[in-house]
């Protein structure tokens, strides 16, 4: 295992970093390690993130370089036909963590605090679990770890269900304690969108199903 401190205290862009390293080895594996501008794209993208952020590259790779002192990060050199230098993480081998912790440690950077439910929904793509007890077991062997790298965070007014919030990044205790209600109210809106999606989808299943029972008794309008 890499040696690593005994306190990681992450800043906010390695955070960032390391969260969108962890996600795009796991669900664009074809494209990792990835280079510089790559990276950087993954660390501003609106999608997934919150906050969503707008990091230049010259901080992306300060970033990197801390990162790889702390034992996160490693830099791959350009090989024989390569122009460009790559950046992959290595906090599995930092961390000891299996692909389920990863996934979880993953959401946990770049969504913010999350219920199992939420963790078992946005994990999906970079690892399948079973149950929200899965999620839950995972959470405690997370918790369990020797850097104790995530913590429940109590149920909040206005929230049905606790949250969990990952303990790598600095000032966790501030974090948690500012759970704003726009933070809860974008989690709400996001989940609203999510569903009205999934609607969407059902109604335009059935409506093709409907139209093609139907044959050619009923003329569409045209497009």
């Amino acid at each position: 295992m890499v040696e690593v401190p005994d306190v990681l205290e992450l800043t906010a862009p390695q955070a960032r970093v390391l969260g969108s390293l962890l996600e795009k080895q796991a669900t664009t594996p074809d494209s990792y390690p990835m280079t510089l501008n790559a990276l950087t794209t993954a660390c501003n993208q609106s999608s997934n993130r919150d906050p969503v952020v707008d990091y230049g590259s010259q901080l992306v790779e300060t970033t990197l370089l801390a990162m790889k002192g702390k034992g996160l990060a490693r830099i791959v050199h350009p090989g024989a036909g390569e122009r460009s230098t790559k950046y992959r993480h290595i906090a599995d081998e930092a961390l000891g963590l299996d692909t389920a912790q990863r996934a979880v440690v993953c959401v946990l950077l770049l969504r913010g605090p999350q219920t199992v439910a939420e963790l078992k929904t946005r994990t999906e793509r970079m690892h399948r679990f079973e149950s929200l007890a899965d999620i839950e077991s995972t959470l405690a062997d997370l918790a369990a770890h020797e850097h104790t790298l995530v913590a429940q965070v109590d149920r909040q007014p206005g929230q049905k269900e606790p949250r969990w919030i990952e303990l790598l990044q600095e000032g966790a205790e501030e974090r948690a304690a500012a759970l704003p209600s726009a933070t809860i109210s974008a989690s709400s809106r996001s989940g609203r969108v999510e569903e009205l999606e999934a609607r969407v989808d059902t109604l335009e299943r059935r409506v093709a199903q409907l139209v093609e029972a139907l044959d050619d008794l009923v003329e569409l309008p045209p497009e």
